[in-house]
């Protein structure tokens, strides 16, 4: 039966690689377009090969898809003949986990290929090889960490190869509106694809850490899934998580990404995200607190409740209606076990003291991702994010003002990473609009440019209203939120 499945998607891959090499070389002198078969399905038995070699397992399971499925393809009869052990014994797939490291000669001719005609057929390949490569995961009774970061080392060089191609710095993925803070309407938008999702992930600035234990998560879910639908029992596992960093890190953001990653992969229904505090939980009165907590898990049905700054419901000592937030919200995390994932986030050490304040939090919310502050050229690319999207640009000697600003700020608890760079762009566009609106008719230059003297020259002046200049009418009001 494996075998089977392994046959039908590498059947789909030669069959689309073999129609995109063919459509990549038309116009081009000098190709028989009649190897190209046969140079797919070559390629086909490396990704195998290589997946199959990620653990050193190399099972039976493995190895008897293996051979039932490129058995019948191969010019030479041997691989059909042989048996699980004669291939333990070659080099057919020992040694072959390397493959993945390196771009081969036929991804390269299908991104040179689009470069040239402003197609898409490198993604053809991308979808294809990572359906070849969750599906060999998925072969095994448990599926491994190495298989699962195996994956996760061939998505990054692929997608990078697609942002090379691209060469403008775009994202992978189309804009789309962000997620509600709130249950969504009745009618929720389309599931997004995993790629997608995991592309604009990937663009996110900085977070690597992050990224790849969310990357682990996905495949996991994602191998869990194909196993399902082969009637193979899946491995029961909490979907829960604790995040942990200074405000501003992304974890919101990457939650809302998450989220909807587990619509995608079938974990809920809806894949929205309801934020909460300890306001939004905790009641002033005996009784009202359960009922609250209950609201919020309403709320968030068939999708993620997120709780920001989670330890201060374990604040308040023994009498404190916080205790009685996280006695219910256990109790709700096991009834709604496979209708809300829960996000539980905040300092690191808080967090500590939060798990430890009731026997059942630390078993249910067992995966804790670290958020690590961004350093300083990561916010200064996060500045420059938001200059493009609202059409302004920092001169060199802005961005030089503005390095040496984040450099000066001292990095500790409370550190406002994402947020700082908010305001400090947001200060910096207030000081540019009171110095251009006292210019007579100023060009597109000077009304996008953002200059050193716009730059607030310390921290303390990050959040002072910028100074009227002689001559001008009167400056714009802080903007920050």
């Amino acid at each position: 039966m494996s075998g089977d499945v392994l046959g039908a998607v590498v059947a789909t891959y030669i069959d689309d690689l073999t129609d995109a090499l063919t459509r990549a070389s038309r116009g081009v002198e000098g190709i028989d377009p009649g190897t190209f078969r046969s140079d797919v399905t070559s390629e086909a038995f490396a990704l195998c090969a290589a997946m199959i070699d990620a653990d050193g397992r190399h099972t039976d399971d493995e190895l008897n898809s293996l051979i039932d499925t490129f058995g019948p393809l191969m010019d030479d009869t041997s691989l059909l003949r042989a048996t699980p052990a004669d291939i333990r014994g070659t080099s057919l797939v020992a040694g072959r986990r390397a493959w993945v490291d390196d771009d081969t000669e036929l991804f390269r001719v299908l991104v040179a290929s689009d470069e040239a005609n402003d197609t898409e057929l490198a993604d053809v390949y991308y979808q294809r090889t990572m359906e070849v490569a969750h599906v060999i995961a998925s072969l095994d009774v448990v599926t491994s960490r190495d298989e699962l970061e195996t994956i996760a080392t061939l998505r990054t060089r692929l997608l990078a190869g697609l942002r090379k191609r691209r060469g403008d710095g775009r994202s992978l993925t189309p804009q789309s509106p962000p997620a509600a803070d709130a249950p969504p309407p009745s009618e929720d938008p389309p599931k997004r694809s995993m790629e997608e999702l995991l592309a604009e992930l990937d663009d996110l600035v900085g977070l690597d850490a992050v990224k790849d234990r969310v990357h682990l998560v996905a495949d996991f879910l994602r191998v869990q899934q194909l196993r399902a639908e082969r009637g193979l029992p899946p491995v029961e596992t909490s979907h829960h998580l604790v995040f942990t960093g200074n405000p501003g890190t992304g974890k919101t953001t990457v939650a809302r990404l998450l989220a909807q990653i587990f619509r995608t992969l079938g974990v809920v229904e809806r894949g929205h995200l309801v934020e909460v505090d300890r306001a939004g939980l905790v009641a002033g009165y005996v009784g009202q607190t359960a009922p609250k907590v209950t609201a919020a898990f309403d709320a968030a049905e068939e999708g993620m409740l997120f709780i920001d700054e989670a330890y201060t419901l374990a604040r308040g000592g023994e009498n404190d209606f916080g205790i009685e937030a996280i006695d219910q919200i256990v109790k709700l995390i096991e009834d709604r076990r496979d209708r809300v994932v829960l996000v539980a986030a905040g300092y690191p050490n808080e967090m500590a003291d939060f798990l430890a304040a009731n026997p059942g939090l630390q078993s249910r919310l067992p995966t804790v991702i670290e958020f690590p502050d961004y350093d300083t050229d990561e916010l200064l690319s996060i500045v420059r994010l938001m200059g493009n999207r609202a059409r302004y640009h920092l001169s060199p000697e802005a961005e030089e003002a503005l390095t040496d600003l984040l450099r000066s700020i001292p990095r500790g608890k409370g550190f406002g990473n994402a947020r700082l760079a908010r305001n400090i762009f947001e200060a910096s566009i207030n000081r540019h609009a009171s110095r251009v609106v006292a210019t007579d008719d100023p060009d597109e230059a000077t009304l996008t440019t953002i200059e050193k003297t716009d730059i607030p020259p310390d921290a303390d002046s990050i959040d002072e209203p910028p100074r009227r200049r002689s001559g001008g009418s009167d400056t714009m009001e802080d903007g920050r939120r």
